[in-house]
């Protein structure tokens, strides 16, 4: 991927003497090409962490067949995932360019509770169930405009003011939560259009995909475009790598961090509205370890927590590698405990890795 030049990690081989140094280097380059390749794969956190998923799939598939290797059963898996996959999604490119968004959970509850407010101020006897698309339009936009209003407070704060991003975030989480229950005096609202949970909720296309896949789906796709091959991507990369080479290359670093911080809340505001159609309510207590789990997905994905590397791919195994282990732990009637113990191995396990492949890169 081309972009502007960034300085890397500081060499160890700064220790050696010109001789050894130029030797080593000289066996690098003269390395088949074929060898390097191969390098690269295994190195590659979203190679093992695909190892992984297809490893579990294959012990609950051995396990119980006719349970878990069932159309109804992958198609659960991908509904429930949806929501968690577009919050993701936007938390990856926030941990490339070296930051960390805490909030997006109470971003997504926020603004699926101001849209069902909406939704219900417009409509007839303050309720929305009846509510025509127009409304459930407006119910979107509203949506979406709550998310990119927390992702600009958050990306100001942390580029324009220079408050670290951890401080900024957290301190969001608390005031979007907290302004999500005022809203509706700390009660759900519930009467969410009927339309909205036909179509979107509970609908499907193309002979059975649920609706709420094909949405996550898309903008997973888009947002990999985005981050792989647009100039947005190569921008986001770079400032992950190292911000103040980023800068001395052209890169305008706080305007793109601000964007970035846009970014993720505007797509924690379409979760919002997804959540809100698929359970039909806004869900305050349903959502408040969704930052966390979003968080443990991307970087199981293999995106450094320290800036400048990760991928869409690995995002999208790092948000199934958790559903698949409660999925099949249900199935198998073992505890949910063991679930939560086997996440948390994997995602040290992940950052053990990336801090392994970092210092073989400083070695190159």
């Amino acid at each position: 991927m081309s972009g502007p030049a960034v300085s890397g990690p500081t060499s160890s081989a700064g220790s050696e003497d010109p001789a050894t140094e130029q030797r080593r280097r000289e066996d690098t380059a003269h390395r088949p090409a074929h060898a390097r390749g191969a390098r690269k794969i295994y190195t590659a956190n979203t190679f093992w962490i695909a190892l992984v998923l297809l490893a579990l799939i294959v012990i609950f598939g051995a396990l119980a067949p006719d349970s878990f290797l069932t159309v109804f059963n992958f198609q659960r898996l991908a509904i429930e995932t949806a929501v968690l996959l577009v919050l993701s999604v936007g938390m990856t490119f926030v941990i490339i360019t070296g930051g960390i968004d805490l909030s997006v959970g109470s971003v997504l509850i926020f603004s699926g509770m101001v849209s069902a407010k909406v939704m219900n101020s417009l409509s007839p006897n303050d309720s929305a169930i009846n509510a025509g698309w127009g409304v459930i339009t407006v119910g979107l936009l509203v949506a979406l405009a709550s998310g990119v209003l927390w992702g600009f407070v958050n990306g100001w704060l942390t580029a324009r003011a220079k408050i670290p991003p951890l401080i900024v975030t957290l301190g969001s989480l608390g005031a979007a939560l907290g302004a999500a229950s005022l809203i509706n005096d700390g009660s759900d609202i519930r009467s969410v259009p009927n339309a909205l949970k036909r179509a979107l909720g509970s609908g499907t296309s193309f002979g059975g995909i649920p609706n709420l896949v094909i949405v996550a789906a898309v903008i997973t796709i888009v947002a990999a475009w985005l981050l792989h091959t647009t100039r947005f991507g190569r921008y986001t990369f770079a400032v992950g790598s190292n911000a103040e080479a980023a800068r001395r290359a052209g890169i305008n670093v706080t305007a793109h961090l601000v964007k970035v911080y846009l970014l993720t809340g505007f797509l924690a505001g379409a979760a919002g509205f997804m959540s809100l159609a698929y359970y039909s309510t806004t869900g305050i207590a349903a959502h408040t370890t969704d930052n966390l789990n979003a968080i443990a997905a991307v970087v199981m994905g293999g995106t450094s927590l320290f800036g400048g590397i990760g991928t869409m791919l690995g995002t999208v195994i790092g948000v199934f590698i958790p559903a698949v282990l409660k999925k099949g732990f249900n199935i198998v009637d073992v505890q949910d405990y063991w679930q939560m113990i086997a996440v948390g191995a994997v995602l040290v396990a992940a950052v053990w890795f990336d801090q392994q492949r970092r210092r073989a890169r400083s070695q190159l």
